[in-house]
């Protein structure tokens, strides 16, 4: 298996990417492509590492040499259509082509977007593909979806996020029923703007049809509680969901840090609880949840946040292998043909 990596992708590319890699490396199965400019990326890996190219450190990785890369002030087509050789573009027409068999960029989310639809292309019957990170809960994960692929959304757009979140969580979690629930202003079905009254109806309608354990409407309090798998919403609300609740993840640990460093006694008192607060701080580590999934396109495709470090693309790269490995594109293209 290979896993396709967008070396030049991303705030902090290439130095995350390779580092990203070189840690993943040897704990997982796949061989890794950096798709890059391949004097940069051997340059980084002469300052980092002290070796003159990448394969010194193992031969899993490999570089495919391109000339160009997409900033994330292009324009999203036009980047696509007229940078042939930019490291997203290169990689999506590999992956596209058998030479991969998943790609993660951290760069332009429009540009991925438009890629992952035009160059790769959409499931036959999935009207259009989702963003779907996943995000800390009590004990467990929660997916969001959608996260920002789409701003403007129809009703039929959140029941497919939703029939696709229902077979992912299936197949990689083992989770028999995950409940999916629509995130609202309220719990009742007279709540929320025309979207998500319209949406409530037609997944209550189709939640037996297709399988889904529809709970009904959350707020975004309940999203955490440990009783949902996953919130569905339009790309426009999901996108500031995601952001807040990463914003506020980052302030309750930069106030714990501050607090327990406060003074000699605070710290003295915090080392009996040194386990507990690192296993808290873990539980609300974003990053060791990965990237998001492009759910809705026909190879696997996967969003790392475009301020990733080196630990994030190092979770992330698991995390692709084993979407790749579960074969979960091919079971929701199945899901899809049936209702074509």
């Amino acid at each position: 298996m290979k896993i396709i990596l967008d070396a030049m992708g991303g705030d902090n590319a290439p130095d995350a990417t390779i580092k990203g890699a070189v840690k993943a490396i040897n704990e997982i199965q796949s061989e890794i492509i950096l798709v890059g400019n391949e004097e940069i990326i051997n340059k980084k890996v002469k300052e980092i590492y002290g070796k003159n190219n990448i394969k010194e450190i193992s031969n899993k990785l490999i570089i495919h040499n391109t000339t160009e890369e997409i900033t994330m002030e292009d324009i999203p087509t036009q980047a696509i259509k007229h940078k042939k050789d930019s490291s997203m573009v290169v990689g999506f027409g590999m992956l596209k082509n058998g030479e991969g068999d998943v790609f993660i960029s951290a760069g332009n989310s429009g540009a991925l977007l438009t890629g992952a639809t035009l160059l790769v292309g959409r499931i036959k019957g999935v009207d259009r593909p989702a963003m779907a990170p996943m995000l800390p809960s009590y004990k467990k994960g929660v997916m969001l979806v959608d996260a920002g692929a789409n701003t403007n959304c129809k009703p039929i757009n959140l029941l497919q996020f939703a029939q696709m979140a229902n077979v992912y969580l299936q197949k990689i979690y083992n989770i028999e029923k995950p409940a999916i629930g629509l995130l609202n202003i309220g719990t009742e079905e007279t709540k929320g703007n025309d979207l998500v009254k319209e949406s409530y109806k037609l997944l209550k309608e189709e939640a037996e049809r297709y399988g889904i354990n529809f709970v009904g409407n959350i707020e975004g309090r309940e999203a955490f509680s440990g009783e949902i798998d996953a919130v569905i919403t339009d790309g426009f609300t999901g996108n500031i969901f995601l952001k807040t609740v990463e914003g506020l993840g980052k302030l309750v640990k930069r106030s714990l840090t501050e607090s327990l460093k406060k003074n000699a006694f605070s710290m003295l008192c915090a080392l009996p609880a040194m386990p507990a607060i690192k296993r808290f701080s873990k539980t609300m580590d974003y990053k060791e949840y990965g990237g998001a999934l492009f759910l809705g396109v026909q190879k696997p495709v996967v969003k790392a946040h475009g301020s990733s470090d080196e630990k994030l693309f190092y979770y992330t790269i698991k995390q692709a292998e084993n979407f790749a490995k579960s074969g979960t594109v091919e079971i929701i293209k199945k899901e899809f043909e049936k209702n074509i």
